[in-house]
């Protein structure tokens, strides 16, 4: 596990987040860093523009996305596994999903990378015709509103099609014992500055009162990790799959486990624009009929994110 996998800066990238006022101010500047770029850009080994009419649901499509035989997807591929390069490619639980989706619909999902904070622009320009990113379906990017519920962007609808929170990361073994945050206080936790885990870590730090509960930060969550399986802190937090990832792939597999639950639960969504519903409701009956047919949960099971499934597709259904 690398810091590019993670890379959790609120200013860049806030997925499980309640706001995403970045994303939607990205609506208003149509030129620069504002929009997707081609820089860094890669194709999921399921791009290409082959489609297929007989498939279930290719009438659902729009005819433009009928015509092309492609559904163009802009994401931030530095997030494994939930979207990450290799060999030249972008992979992860988002790509196999939607290439359950694509067989559905008859049609290939192409994914582009870009900057997180560019995707809603890459939709509103009409650059991308969804994007899917680990992105958290919340009130306020579907309406377009800022921190302060003011009106910046028209906003997008969501097809959410996974269920992610937070966890705690600790050495193998849960030495310390640790089933919940509130085990955690009169301890010692390291973490990524500057994240919504480390304001998660310092609101638990107040309910903890005199028990003090010590926070590390680090530049980069590799560090934070660093300091747990030294022993230096007895947790660190990260969203779900992330922590499941490293679990799996950290030391092959011998130097960390998730401890207790998940917490904060929300829905991470596909984004469309609010004027295509035609796409937005095919995505969804594609995503219940891989749910129905198992294809979904194979796809979550290979990346060991099985417990995210969602027993049915949802249209804008985060708070």
């Amino acid at each position: 596990m690398t810091a590019s996998t993670t890379r959790r800066t609120t200013a860049a990238r806030s997925r499980i987040a309640a706001v995403g006022a970045i994303a939607v101010a990205g609506a208003l500047i149509l030129t620069g860093c504002g929009d997707q770029t081609d820089k860094g850009s890669s194709s999921t080994p399921s791009g290409g523009t082959s489609k297929d009419s007989s498939a279930p649901l290719f009438s659902a499509l729009p005819k433009k996305i009928q015509d092309a035989g492609v559904i163009k997807v802009g994401t931030d591929s530095a997030y494994a596994p939930m979207e990450f390069v290799e060999g030249g490619k972008i992979v992860g639980v988002d790509p196999d999903i939607a290439e359950a989706l694509g067989k559905q619909l008859g049609v290939k999902f192409q994914f582009t990378a870009g900057t997180f904070d560019g995707l809603i622009t890459s939709i509103y320009t009409g650059r991308e015709d969804a994007i899917m990113s680990s992105i958290t379906d919340n009130k306020k990017r579907q309406e377009g509103l800022d921190d302060k519920g003011q009106k910046i962007g028209k906003g997008i609808d969501f097809v959410d099609y996974f269920s992610s929170g937070l966890s705690l990361l600790v050495k193998k073994g849960n030495p310390e014992g640790i089933k919940s945050m509130d085990d955690l206080c009169g301890k010692t936790v390291a973490v990524q500055r500057g994240t919504i885990y480390e304001d998660s870590f310092k609101a638990q730090a107040d309910k903890c009162g005199d028990k003090k509960l010590t926070i590390q930060a680090f530049d980069t969550d590799a560090e934070a990790q660093t300091r747990v399986k030294a022993g230096g802190a007895v947790a660190d937090l990260n969203d779900y799959p992330v922590a499941a990832y490293t679990v799996k792939t950290s030391g092959g597999g011998n130097d960390f486990e998730v401890a207790g639950q998940q917490s904060d639960v929300g829905l991470f969504g596909i984004g469309v624009s609010k004027d295509n519903n035609q796409l937005r409701d095919a995505l969804k009956q594609a995503l219940d009929a891989a749910i129905k047919d198992g294809s979904y949960g194979k796809a979550l099971e290979k990346w060991n994110v099985q417990d995210s499934a969602v027993k049915a597709a949802t249209v804008n259904a985060g708070q």
